[in-house]
């Protein structure tokens, strides 16, 4: 009955689901003085919350329980520790729960879904399994550093569903307070995989979409005619040859560093005049073919005849890539030598990829146009070689003036 009073000593029983269940008030008093069954636990039922209880273990160890059935199944979910949680608050949660079974939802599924749900080094495990194989080797080396270095060590162990658009901004203005570009690519790997997320299942919406990037100045470095005959003697000048030829290889194909780096000579025709790039090797993901000049090919055939006057067993000749180092394998970087050499030729703040750019401006100079340059590039958007167009100014604004010349022209 409603508000009657029982002894303390009456609830003294083995709590089943056979047992008829007495109830009373459950207030903070009745909890502090209930006394623990000699083993087990029994469980005291609140006389106003249908289910809502105090179970107290043999230890003493009282905790609030919510007793209710679900699509005919009795079930039990643990609401909190006493003292941790007060009567108040459990008697709160107790209805918020029962709500929630009215409208049909399962709290201890719920409950048990949240603790079973990703976390964001899982959500990295499966990004780097399915995701990552697909892209450049570099490409994918970088994205896991930057999940290594920067997103797991502050948003590792969340939850997927629980990170937030102020997590994701916290993590771009902290990434942006010494290195603003890195920030924005480290955003760019953020929001994909909460993509991936959403198609998975894991999350409705991604909270790394509306966070605000750093502004970007793209920069556009080309040698001149003068810079380049002094790289080139710079080149001629260093003893690292291997190096020396990776870089003067990458000016004359305006291929990139790590393609140069993983190229291999069974990539090439017989002749050295084409070079067929696998689709695993490349930016775009797809199979690249360029011919090459003739300037270009000398650099393979002095490296085929270097490995040619060495032993048949020689690492260098059994590797199979064309720029390999000593002990036969790829090189990794040539950053010393590029200093070096770039140093000596007084270059100034030129990065080796402007080599690419380089390339692609001699390419508009002798009246080549913006889709043959994206062919030889290897670009797979128009829009990327369209960075270029404006090196067409000096050859249009030259048709210009004769057309204006022309026009102007008056009979003698």
């Amino acid at each position: 009955m409603s508000g009657q009073i029982i002894p303390l000593d009456s609830l003294s029983r083995a709590d089943t689901a056979r047992t008829q269940r007495k109830s009373v008030r459950i207030k903070d008093q009745l909890v502090r003085d209930l006394d623990p069954p000699a083993k087990g636990n029994r469980i005291v039922y609140d006389d106003k919350i249908s289910g809502f209880g105090v179970r107290i273990t043999a230890a003493g160890k009282r905790s609030f329980i919510l007793n209710y059935y679900f699509k005919g199944r009795e079930r039990r979910i643990t609401i909190g520790a006493y003292p941790e949680w007060t009567v108040l608050a459990a008697r709160k949660r107790a209805e918020e729960y029962r709500l929630k079974i009215a409208n049909g939802i399962d709290p201890l599924e719920e409950k048990q879904s949240a603790y079973a749900a990703p976390t964001m080094r899982e959500l990295f495990k499966r990004y780097d399994e399915e995701y990552l194989p697909r892209l450049a080797p570099r490409t994918a080396a970088d994205i896991r550093s930057m999940f290594a270095k920067i997103i797991l060590p502050r948003l590792g162990a969340k939850k997927v569903s629980d990170v937030t658009f102020t997590d994701c901004e916290a993590l771009h203005r902290f990434v942006s307070q010494d290195r603003p570009v890195r920030a924005n690519r480290v955003h760019e790997v953020l929001r994909r995989s909460f993509n991936l997320a959403i198609r998975w299942g894991w999350v409705a919406d991604n909270p790394a979409a509306r966070v605000e990037r750093n502004t970007e100045h793209k920069r556009a470095r080309y040698l001149t005619q003068d810079e380049i005959g002094r790289l080139l003697d710079a080149l001629d000048a260093h003893p690292q040859r291997t190096s020396c030829a990776a870089i003067k290889f990458m000016l004359l194909t305006g291929c990139r560093r790590g393609e140069a780096l993983g190229a291999r000579w069974d990539q090439f025709d017989p002749a050295l005049r084409v070079w067929v790039k696998p689709a695993a090797t490349t930016k775009q993901r797809r199979e690249h073919r360029v011919p090459l000049s003739s300037i270009a090919s000398g650099v393979l055939q002095e490296r085929q005849a270097m490995l040619d006057a060495l032993p048949q067993d020689n690492p260098l000749r059994l590797s199979g890539f064309v720029f390999a180092g000593d002990e036969g394998r790829a090189l990794v970087d040539v950053k010393r030598t590029w200093a070096a050499v770039s140093k000596a030729a007084g270059l100034g703040a030129t990065r080796m990829h402007d080599l690419r750019h380089t390339f692609a401006s001699i390419a508009v100079s002798q009246g080549q146009s913006l889709p043959v340059i994206g062919a030889m590039l290897g670009h797979t958007q128009p829009q990327t070689t369209a960075r270029y167009a404006h090196l067409f100014d000096d050859s249009l604004l030259n048709a210009a003036e004769m057309v204006g010349a022309s026009i102007s022209k008056r009979p003698s």
